[in-house]
């Protein structure tokens, strides 16, 4: 059956191949961005183009993840035009590169607040719709960053991404008894078909960075980038991740898995997640609260 989508941060990269995906799979697809009226607007006309030319309802929507209100606005506007919200996939997101130390805290409390606080925003936006419904499924875009192999110069985003899926699995356990179901999507590294790397940010405090590269870590980042490149197989598909959003959303309710992996390089993230799932859902079941890692049937 046909459901309503919303997804952020989909003017590019996996939000973008996501969003046409679902659209080109029968679902109402509202694809988020900012400034829909000036930089993004060239997306805007794409988005259009694309469903007229797939016979898809994929629709450009005005959304800013570092605004409540700005997110309130728009999914008062999907309410209005479509009545209801099924799924809500979190995947607004940025990354930076460089030494920790050269970033400064605001550039820390930015990044957190790109890539975590705007989960929140959207949920507290959205989750009163879901609860009402009694019906629902967040779809988080997690990092294999989380519980893989980690390389150095990535420290301020990968504690981000960290922040996000712990959030996610508290959630999931929250929302649960309410009808909203939980699947978590896990990407390894993809250099190509996202502009992650591309348009990356860089340490403000360029003295400090200065300082790395002209001591024991000169052209260090370099080294990353290039090692980073040298395991993803020429063949990775970032419209990999697409798909399996595509498949999670069209599972019946109450059989998605709670998480998937679409890891490339197979940086052991599968490994260190299934434990760490594990360990979870045992403290549950000991205290009595097994319930809660299946979302329950209310309508």
């Amino acid at each position: 059956m046909s459901k309503v989508v919303l997804i952020t941060g989909a003017s590019s990269g996996f939000g973008r191949l996501t969003a046409e995906a679902l659209a080109k799979a029968g679902h109402v697809v509202y694809g988020s961005m900012r400034q829909t009226k000036s930089r993004n607007a060239p997306v805007v006309e794409q988005m259009a183009a694309f469903s007229r030319e797939n016979h898809a309802d994929l629709r450009a929507l005005e959304l800013d993840v570092q605004s409540q209100d700005s997110v309130d606005a728009a999914v008062a506007q999907m309410i209005a035009e479509a009545g209801r919200i099924d799924v809500l996939i979190h995947n607004a997101g940025h990354m930076v590169f460089g030494p920790a130390e050269a970033f400064t805290p605001e550039q820390y409390a930015e990044l957190y607040d790109v890539n975590v606080l705007s989960t929140q925003r959207a949920n507290r936006a959205v989750l009163p719709h879901m609860r009402r419904q009694k019906r629902g499924l967040l779809v988080w875009i997690s990092s294999s960053s989380s519980a893989g192999g980690t390389p150095p110069y990535l420290a301020p985003y990968f504690a981000a991404k960290a922040a996000m899926d712990a959030i996610a699995v508290q959630y999931a356990r929250e929302l649960s008894r309410w009808g909203i179901e939980t699947s978590i999507i896990v990407p390894g590294a993809f250099t190509s078909g996202t502009n992650h790397f591309a348009h990356s940010g860089r340490p403000a405090d360029a003295a400090r960075a200065a300082e790395y590269e002209a001591g024991p870590y000169h052209g260090f980042g370099e080294q990353v980038q290039k090692a980073f490149a040298a395991i993803v197989p020429p063949d990775a598909d970032a419209g990999l991740v697409a798909e399996a959003v595509v498949n999670v959303v069209g599972m019946p309710f109450g059989k998605r898995p709670f998480r998937i992996h679409i890891d490339p390089t197979e940086d052991g993230a599968d490994v260190g997640f299934t434990v760490l799932d594990r360990v979870r859902a045992e403290m549950l079941h000991r205290v009595g609260l097994g319930d809660l890692l299946k979302p329950k049937v209310l309508v």
